[in-house]
């Protein structure tokens, strides 16, 4: 009996984008996992998880421009779901196919020179949205707590030669806690993953910060 080539998969069937709770940015549209030894790639996108873990794909809801900050609703890139103006530095202008305004992205360089930037979000009609890293995010009682964690965190690190520098556990990617006023909208490590929490924040202001962050 003669075994040939596998015949390729076909591609992950497009998602709608305006209801995405969770994403990432990238090309993996098939993980390696137990059930799959190969990854399997495709275009530059945004890219929602969907399945269990060993059938786990990730399937495209908007797909990256080749040119400057653009994504497109499909992978041809003939229709624009939105697009970045960068005015200035650190001021980011959303606009939609027509050219309007969704909203605005401003990265807030931080005074100590080896802090890394905090984020606003700025959608029109609602309260702004700050990006801080987590463990600075949160009233007083949130941040006591978490610092209560993290210097626990330090000690069993210290204890036991494990942690993110020179120990056995990969460096982690910065996480962000997005919040507009009390309430969490958003959590973000790097651009590998995106959760969102609020619906009323509007996916293609997500989609963007991943673009202008990469």
């Amino acid at each position: 009996m003669a075994f040939g080539k596998s015949k390729p998969e076909a591609p992950v069937a497009q998602v709608a984008w305006e209801g995405v709770r969770e994403f990432t940015l990238g090309t993996v549209e098939r993980p390696a996992t137990r059930k799959r030894n190969r990854i399997g790639w495709g275009a530059k996108a945004i890219r929602v998880p969907q399945g269990s873990k060993d059938d786990r794909v990730f399937a495209p809801c908007a797909y990256v421009g080749t040119a400057g900050l653009a994504l497109f609703r499909d992978p041809e890139a003939t229709q624009v779901l939105c697009s970045v103006d960068q005015r200035g530095g650190h001021e980011f202008v959303v606009q939609d196919a027509g050219g309007a305004t969704v909203g605005t992205i401003i990265r807030i360089p931080s005074s100590r020179p080896l802090l890394r930037p905090n984020w606003r979000i700025e959608q029109p009609g609602q309260v702004d949205v700050i990006g801080r890293t987590e463990w600075l995010s949160g009233d007083a009682k949130q941040l006591a707590e978490k610092a209560a964690g993290r210097l626990f965190t330090g000690v069993l690190d210290a204890l036991t030669g494990f942690g993110a520098e020179g120990g056995d556990q990969p460096t982690k990617e910065r996480v962000l806690e997005w919040r507009a006023g009390d309430d969490v909208v958003m959590l973000s490590e790097a651009t590998k993953s995106v959760t969102i929490k609020a619906e009323w924040l509007d996916r293609r202001l997500a989609f963007a910060y991943t673009l202008v962050a990469e």
